[in-house]
């Protein structure tokens, strides 16, 4: 955002680690070629950051349930009137009550659920949805969600093959000049897409807002027995 006397706003979003060296660099850089007065904010959500800024950090809370209910609701209904659809008006907010808040997750389902806007896709979704956050919790003492958000290795299942699994490895993300995966994540997850190779990249979601970033994960493709074999042999050892 450039202001008419020159002065620049600058956002900052990191994503995974911090590399304070790299920040230094940057910072150093930015104090030369911006005008005076020009800002820089940084966000993430890592406490991390608090060391990288010349003010006090200030913690942005989480949207109320009923504001991101609303959220979603307007992401997924559009234009369409969700009161000419009570059944369905209900379904999609015990479906945004499964995501935790996530952006990333409203965007993505809201954009699945208007592609099947349809009462028995829902209800698979929302008992799918359930079910594989029981899974997880149970598994592996949390949220799905909560995995992402600390770039943790997240396993994520998939609605149409539940004998397999998607493990995400690694987040990034790429400019609108950079190349893409042609693969949705949404479509590997909900759909009958099969990625070329077990391990790949596929995309997640795709800013709307300048400079259009798109935000990537690194997959592979797990057989849930072969998993669970090997999380139980792994235990035995431990044990022994």
């Amino acid at each position: 955002m450039v202001n008419k006397d020159g002065r620049l706003l600058i956002v900052v979003e990191v994503a995974g680690d911090i590399n304070q060296s790299e920040w230094k660099r940057l910072y150093a850089a930015s104090k030369q070629c911006l005008t005076s007065g020009s800002k820089i904010i940084i966000t993430s959500r890592s406490d991390k950051i608090t060391k990288l800024g010349t003010t006090r950090a200030i913690t942005l809370k989480y949207m109320s349930d009923e504001a991101y209910c609303y959220f979603f609701k307007t992401l997924t209904f559009g234009s369409t009137d969700p009161t000419m659809h009570p059944r369905m008006a209900y379904l999609a907010m015990e479906i945004a009550r499964t995501s935790k808040g996530s952006f990333f997750g409203a965007t993505s389902t809201a954009c699945l659920l208007r592609d099947n806007f349809d009462i028995p896709f829902w209800c698979k979704f929302l008992v799918f949805a359930r079910g594989f956050i029981k899974w997880h919790v149970s598994t592996f003492g949390d949220h799905p969600g909560d995995a992402l958000d600390q770039n943790r290795p997240t396993h994520l299942g998939r609605m149409v093959r539940t004998s397999e699994e998607i493990v995400v490895h690694h987040q990034y993300e790429r400019s609108s000049q950079e190349e893409i995966p042609k693969i949705e994540l949404r479509r590997v997850i909900y759909g009958s897409v099969r990625p070329p190779a077990r391990r790949f990249d596929v995309l997640v979601w795709r800013s709307p807002i300048p400079p259009y970033y798109n935000y990537i994960y690194t997959c592979e493709i797990q057989d849930l027995k072969t998993t669970a074999a090997k999380r139980k042999r792994s235990s035995l050892m431990v044990t022994f």
